[in-house]
């Protein structure tokens, strides 16, 4: 008796379409490795939006930019509005940030990833390039346990007491910006634990997901929009809770996020509000990091580590890659 499993047509499209998020981002990841240490921010950028943009437009879908490389008219390739993708299959949004850490690839510091995520047509947030408000942690707390709009000192004692410790036992994850003194400075009041990363807060976020292997109990802080919907998809598929508000303090931003279909510039946005439907998360490691291993370049080999997400399951992988065809990274 012979059996087979048979996959719904859109789950098995959904399925393939999981690997195929890991090809873009690891093409990403390789094309800017080559340009670790170089001290050239942009040509790294370039080389991973170039890789990621030829790879997308391979995917079998209906694409949209929803967070990209900016707007139209300051982004020639993977700009907010572009469509990519084989016109075939299904409509979906894509949020990328090809070279999360530019600054971290071109100094060769840890943390530099490559990501990428795709969910269902019309159910990511359309955010503006701007500053936005970040406050998340992970899963296994009741709703509303810390506020967007709470002290970080309050926020602090309030997610000490959930966890069932002395605050002194937290540890808050802060970008290091002069703009984050008061913040840094009202969570040490507690006695809670900061710690402070260069760049890259898509992968700050991601830590507090997980804080028996990363010790990050907390992210908070002010960083780009994009980055914060990219986060936001993957805490959807991992569990954890964020709070953001979009920094619109001047009428040119107003004026852009409503074209973009932000009625109320004020709104506090959780999770679901910014990442609805089914999704699909995948970064690669572009520089050693806490979360992934860089790229490795090998004699004749080159290895990448990548993690993929998808909400509707729940599923996390971490792929370890061995490429032997080097010719499909185009090698000069």
């Amino acid at each position: 008796m012979s059996t087979h499993i048979s996959v719904p047509p859109q789950l098995l499209l959904e399925r393939i379409l999981t690997l195929e998020l890991v090809r873009v981002t690891e093409r990403a990841a390789v094309s800017a490795a080559r340009l670790r240490g170089h001290g050239n921010e942009k040509a790294a950028d370039q080389a991973a939006v170039d890789a990621m943009r030829r790879e997308v437009n391979k995917l079998p879908i209906e694409g949209t930019i929803v967070i990209g490389e900016g707007e139209r008219d300051e982004a020639p390739m993977l700009f907010i509005g572009e469509k990519v993708g084989l016109n075939a299959g299904p409509k979906v949004d894509i949020a990328v940030d090809p070279l999360e850490g530019t600054t971290l690839c071109a100094k060769n510091m840890p943390g530099a990833i490559a990501t990428m995520a795709m969910a269902d047509g019309g159910t990511l947030l359309h955010a503006p390039d701007v500053y936005m408000q970040k406050l998340a942690i992970g899963p296994g707390y009741s709703k509303g346990v810390v506020e967007l709009d709470a002290a970080p000192a309050e926020n602090v004692r309030r997610l000490a007491k959930a966890k069932g410790v002395d605050a002194s036992a937290i540890t808050v994850l802060v970008l290091d910006r002069p703009r984050h003194a008061d913040i840094i400075n009202s969570v040490r009041s507690t006695g809670a634990a900061v710690r402070l990363i260069t760049d890259g807060d898509v992968a700050g976020v991601i830590h507090c997901a997980d804080p028996e292997n990363t010790g990050v109990d907390m992210y908070i802080g002010t960083g780009g929009a994009p980055e914060g919907v990219l986060a936001a998809v993957a805490l959807r598929c991992i569990g954890g809770q964020m709070q953001c508000r979009l920094i619109l303090d001047s009428e040119e931003k107003r004026e852009r996020a409503r074209k973009m279909g932000v009625s109320d510039p004020k709104m506090i946005y959780g999770i679901e509000d910014m990442a609805r439907g089914d999704c699909l998360f995948a970064a690669t490691g572009v520089t050693d990091g806490s979360l992934l291993s860089g790229v490795k370049f090998r004699k004749d080999v080159i290895q990448t580590e990548t993690v993929v997400m998808r909400s509707v399951t729940g599923t996390v992988r971490y792929i370890k890659a061995e490429h032997r065809q080097l010719d499909k990274f185009h090698l000069d």
